[in-house]
């Protein structure tokens, strides 16, 4: 396929310096990983590689933390506050 199209892109000139060391130890320029990414891009519908922290909170933990909040900011939740939590958590 012949590469008739270019794009112009501006970067941190430091980013580049550092892109460029990563992407010339598996022997690929800037312009070809930027290919890879884009047709990667089209391969998955989308963005090729996961937005979300690899540490998200799951359901459970979301719940400790809002109920935390409530303990803290308004003296709701199963405690009244912080130190109801600590004393039951040292029975």
């Amino acid at each position: 396929m012949s590469k008739t199209a270019s794009m112009y892109l501006r970067i941190d000139p430091a980013v580049k310096s550092k892109v460029e060391t990563i992407y010339a130890h598996y022997g690929l320029s800037v312009t070809d990983a930027v290919n890879v990414f884009l047709y990667q891009s089209i391969n998955v519908g989308g963005m090729p590689f996961n937005l979300r922290p690899e540490n998200a909170p799951n359901e459970t933990t979301l719940h400790a933390l809002h109920e935390g909040d409530k303990i803290l900011r308004r003296g709701q939740g199963r405690f009244k506050n912080a130190g109801s939590l600590l004393r039951s958590l040292k029975r």
